[in-house]
């Protein structure tokens, strides 16, 4: 197959930025406007042959536009985004959708119940701040720890908090869930977020690699750099060749990977850039080229993350390292160190004491400002599983692996 193929690159997420009010009723116009722009651009990527997975709706911070008295009233006016959703769902596209930002202890205490009883339609996370000094404010963290284990505790096998994350030196328009938010300043936009680990694939197979190492690295840099930068050209000429409405604009691309269950493993391509598994000595290295790739494309109104995805369980051949002894919490951390995304879907003993998790945040954070990257934290406490334990997920989304200790 060429590497110019759309097969090749997927379009992970077409996601829409939108801003609700209080006023219920102007609810069912907001996110028909926002689902509208979003079929546009799919049904112009099909037609270039390019595959959309999903489309997908950020709202302004719940807080402002849900009824957060009290479980029940935030729940009522989930229900009715939920059937607004339904009827606009007519082409078969998944549409997912996030509730925003949880901003306050009240709205942070909300997310358990509103995670277990509406799962995709309450992807939420908590942006943290910093002092000046760069240190993460450890109230808030707290209080995000108490949610990730009472989701832990109330969710089938503590798979809610696939829709929770905490989020550090995050900027808006993040165009994956859970981590992505809006703010109304931003206005009504739309971001395209690729799926590209098969197309990394395939231009490293199509090497004729020189048998030394720089000279490798560097001509794999090279194919892929150019590989993806061909088709995030192409992705930008359909955008630019799709009128959007009136007071719609597109705000960029999410360069990033975004590896899944159902495509190449980024363990794969650490193993095609001579990396003898994920986790070995060489995976820093490889970690650090493979985000220049995200970061050198030339013309693309970057977004996001824009770096190198490694979420645990999301990915098969991670999720399959996750049982070798190298790969553990803190080569995570090490590797984020010169990539991203943090911790990102990571399963961790389910009797995991608040302090280690409060203080894995935290370490998490430190990273995130000192570095002046984004930085994420989504783990699964996996209730009556222990370090070295295999998960039993059953959700679609999910690669079953290795529960991570914490030290």
């Amino acid at each position: 197959m060429p590497l110019t193929s759309p097969a090749l690159c997927r379009i992970r997420a077409i996601t829409a930025f939108a801003t609700l009010s209080p006023a219920q009723n102007t609810w069912a116009d907001t996110l028909a406007a926002a689902k509208h722009q979003c079929d546009r651009l799919a049904a112009a990527f099909a037609q270039e042959g390019y595959t959309v997975q999903s489309v997908r709706i950020v709202a302004n911070p719940f807080g402002e536009y849900l009824d957060t008295s009290s479980p029940a009233a935030a729940k009522q006016g989930l229900a009715r985004i939920r059937d607004i959703l339904g009827s606009l769902n007519q082409n078969g596209l998944r549409i997912r959708f996030a509730i925003g930002e949880a901003r306050s202890a009240e709205e942070i205490a909300l997310l358990p119940e509103l995670i277990r009883d509406y799962g995709d339609l309450s992807n939420a996370c908590v942006n943290i701040a910093a002092d000046e000094n760069g240190i993460p404010e450890h109230a808030q963290i707290e209080r995000c720890t108490a949610a990730v284990q009472e989701i832990a505790r109330i969710t089938p096998r503590g798979e809610g908090n696939f829709n929770f994350t905490v989020n550090f030196n995050c900027a808006p328009l993040i165009p994956y869930f859970p981590a992505g938010y809006h703010r109304g300043a931003q206005g009504d936009c739309i971001v395209v977020g690729l799926e590209t680990p098969d197309l990394l694939a395939a231009a490293l197979r199509a090497l004729n690699p020189p048998a030394d190492q720089s000279a490798f690295l560097q001509a794999a840099y090279t194919a892929m750099r150019q590989a993806l930068q061909y088709h995030a050209d192409r992705v930008q000429e359909i955008i630019a060749a799709t009128v959007l409405d009136g007071g719609w604009r597109y705000a960029g691309m999410d360069t990033s990977a975004a590896p899944s269950k159902n495509c190449t493993s980024m363990a794969e391509i650490y193993r095609l850039l001579r990396v003898p598994h994920f986790g070995a000595a060489g995976s820093i290295e490889a970690s650090a080229l493979l985000t220049r790739v995200f970061k050198t494309l030339e013309n693309v109104r970057a977004i996001g993350f824009s770096g190198l995805m490694l979420a645990v369980t999301e990915d098969s051949g991670l999720a399959q390292a996750s049982q070798i002894p190298t790969f553990d919490l803190r080569a995570l951390l090490t590797y984020s160190s010169v990539c991203g995304i943090g911790l990102d879907t990571v399963p961790i003993p389910g009797d995991t004491p608040a302090d280690r998790i409060t203080a894995l945040m935290r370490d998490t954070g430190t990273m995130a400002f000192r570095l002046n990257k984004p930085l994420t934290v989504r783990l699964f406490p996996v209730p009556s599983l222990k370090a070295g334990d295999i998960t039993a997920f059953e959700s679609d989304d999910l690669c079953n692996c290795a529960v991570l200790a914490v030290q």
